[in-house]
């Protein structure tokens, strides 16, 4: 599998990581789809504290331990549980970000973490404090490189500012091109966008209305109705015969130079090797590029704007 340089960093990232966020909780079957991931060539694994309550993290670094130095391990820090589980609250604390990590890396058995990703954030956080601790923590050698998770424009402008992060963590797929305005500030900066969410909830796979959730087919996806999605859909798929639709859009989001990686979830070996077929297609022409430019909407981030 392709791998690309991420940001200013040293870490070569396959193209397509891994999104561990949906492995569930069955150890025999997460560890079937990480070794599966393996075999494919992917060396990108990203997980976060807050999945499972840490039990995401403890799978994914178990079944990664004999393989620790050949991969690339991204946890996130900052979304901090109650003591009945039930809900969360955000705590981008120098304090809470040194003392969470130490819980990281005992569930991921190892001593460093790779790319260590601030989940979220927001223009009342004390965000020098925060780069702070990252600095810190990367001094120590108890992590390799930084980033965030976040689609907020006015956090994201700061941390580029002061900050030396290598990625950017942005949901990114044909039907929300809204990071696409952002581009060009990250490549200056030599950021590179990880890319969630890049078949947009299964619309873009082959599968595509028959994933529409209830609240998909009463309020649409973002910025489309339903109606809208029933007349794009079967456009995007008619009009780039023979691909795939996972195919059309994994290489859509790979064809900008300014995404590192991108990173789909799997919940099952299927569906991992089906994105990995969609990875190893032949890259969109521009006259491709172009034409799903012209069917899709590019969209700005409305809120959180300076």
């Amino acid at each position: 599998m392709r791998q690309r340089r991420l940001g200013n960093s040293d870490l070569n990232v396959s193209e397509m990581g891994l999104g561990c966020m949906s492995l569930g909780t069955n150890e025999k079957e997460a560890a079937r789809i990480i070794k599966t991931a393996l075999d494919a060539g992917i060396n990108y694994f990203d997980t976060a504290d807050l999945y499972d309550f840490g039990r995401n993290e403890e799978i994914v670094g178990k079944t990664l331990k004999s393989v620790r130095d050949q991969v690339v391990i991204a946890t996130k820090v900052g979304n901090r549980w109650n003591e009945s589980k039930d809900s969360w609250s955000w705590d981008p604390s120098g304090a809470y970000i040194k003392k969470a990590v130490k819980d990281s890396l005992k569930r991921l058995a190892t001593d460093y973490i790779d790319l260590y990703q601030l989940h979220g954030g927001t223009t009342e956080d004390n965000i020098d404090e925060t780069i702070g601790a990252f600095e810190d923590l990367k001094k120590e050698g108890v992590i390799r490189y930084y980033g965030i998770s976040s689609i907020r424009p006015n956090v994201i402008k700061q941390y580029v500012k002061k900050s030396g992060l290598v990625s950017v963590m942005m949901q990114y797929s044909l039907l929300d091109r809204r990071p696409e305005e952002w581009m060009p500030l990250l490549s200056e900066n030599n950021i590179h966008i990880i890319a969630r969410g890049p078949v947009a909830k299964g619309l873009l796979s082959d599968k595509m209305l028959e994933k529409a959730s209830t609240t998909v087919k009463e309020q649409g996806f973002l910025d489309y109705s339903y109606a809208e999605l029933e007349e794009l859909l079967p456009a995007l798929k008619d009009k780039l015969s023979p691909r795939y639709m996972n195919e059309i859009a994994l290489q859509y989001v790979l064809s900008h130079k300014a995404v590192g990686a991108v990173i789909p979830g799997a919940s099952s070996i299927q569906q991992l090797r089906e994105n990995c077929r969609a990875l190893n297609a032949a890259p969109l022409s521009e006259e491709e590029i172009t034409l799903l430019k012209k069917l899709t909407k590019a969209s700005t981030y409305e809120a959180h704007r300076d």
